[in-house]
């Protein structure tokens, strides 16, 4: 699937679940992507791998795991760019293009 086609099922996916049932601010869906990179940390605080998925014995066959929570934020960012009409597959070919033509760590010594 290319990354609009996924923009549109994630935020279809939302609007049918009732998540635009009352309107969010754009800031509310900033702030929920940042939610989502938080629980990835504290996944990692707690031990996990980067790479390590696992089941939590309460939640049955719910994964966990920061590859879930970074799989959260990513389809927060695609339910976020469906719901503004953003185009993230231009957005991203754009920046990366850009990206491509910096210098290296973008000119600065570190």
């Amino acid at each position: 699937m290319k990354i609009n086609e996924l923009v549109k099922k994630a935020h279809e996916n939302a609007v049918n679940k009732g998540f635009w049932d009352e309107e969010r601010t754009f800031g509310e869906q900033i702030a929920l992507m940042h939610s989502e990179l938080s629980e990835a940390l504290e996944e990692f605080r707690k031990g996990y791998s980067p790479n390590e998925t696992y089941k939590h014995c309460t939640k049955v066959d719910k994964p966990e795991g920061i590859p879930i929570e970074l799989a959260d934020t990513v389809i927060r960012i695609f339910d976020t760019c469906g719901r503004y009409g953003i185009d993230l597959q231009a957005a991203i070919d754009l920046k990366m293009k850009y990206n491509e033509g910096r210098p290296r760590k973008h000119g600065k010594v570190i």
